[in-house]
């Protein structure tokens, strides 16, 4: 009884913990990243939603021929929303992530692999401790081709039956993204001692490396 008292505890604490979870003083903070983002040349952008941004963006800065990684906002209307305002999951928006990447180093079919890898698809509306249509699962689209390389690696899925539940990510076409405020960009780098990126944001991040080692850079391969 003893250790299902302290099992539960944790459970509580550990889920306590999430993306949602900021300070007052982060509340305050409405200045948003520029949207003017210098383009690398050559490189080509995708979009992609799994979850909290803070772990998504993590993960695809460990892929090699990823240069930049953003964390934002789309999937919904409000313009210009908030972190604020999307906490409370009415702006129609998840936290998402546009990525800068060559396609000479990185297909967009790897980034989907990626982008399946590493999280839960069958899971509606959230993802781990974060719970909320802000979180949910959606494969941005810009063109037929990047639309059917999604559509197939589902179906590769739902033939492989790895999951027992249904595949409920969302496959829609991009239209526009809000980058995040400035204290969202990076935040596990800049973060490490927080709890939910030493119990949730890291963890994931690690569980995504040992099943895609072939897609890091090397200076994340050695890890």
């Amino acid at each position: 009884m003893k250790g299902l008292k302290l099992s539960s505890l944790f459970f509580i604490i550990f889920f306590s913990l999430s993306c949602n979870s900021f300070t007052k003083k982060e509340r305050k903070v409405t200045t948003m990243v520029s949207s003017e983002i210098q383009e690398h040349k050559g490189m080509q952008k995708a979009y992609f939603a799994s979850g909290c941004f803070w772990c998504v963006e993590a993960i695809f800065e460990s892929i090699d021929g990823v240069s930049e990684v953003i964390s934002g906002y789309s999937g919904g209307n409000t313009k210009k929303p908030t972190y604020y305002e999307i906490s409370k999951g009415n702006t129609g928006h998840a936290e998402a992530v546009e990525i800068y990447y060559d396609p000479e180093k990185v297909k967009f079919e790897q980034l989907v692999q990626a982008f399946f890898e590493s999280h839960d698809p069958t899971i509606l509306n959230g993802q781990g401790p974060d719970i909320g249509k802000q979180y949910r699962s959606i494969a941005f689209y810009q063109n037929d081709k990047e639309k059917k390389a999604i559509e197939s690696y589902i179906q590769k899925l739902e033939i492989s039956g790895r999951y027992l539940k249904p595949i409920v990510t969302e496959v829609l076409r991009f239209e526009k993204f809000w980058p995040a405020e400035a204290y969202h960009q990076d935040y596990e780098t800049k973060n490490p001692n927080n709890p939910y990126i030493k119990n949730v944001s890291v963890p994931r991040l690690n569980k995504f490396k040992k099943q895609c080692p072939f897609l890091l850079k090397e200076t994340n391969n050695k890890h």
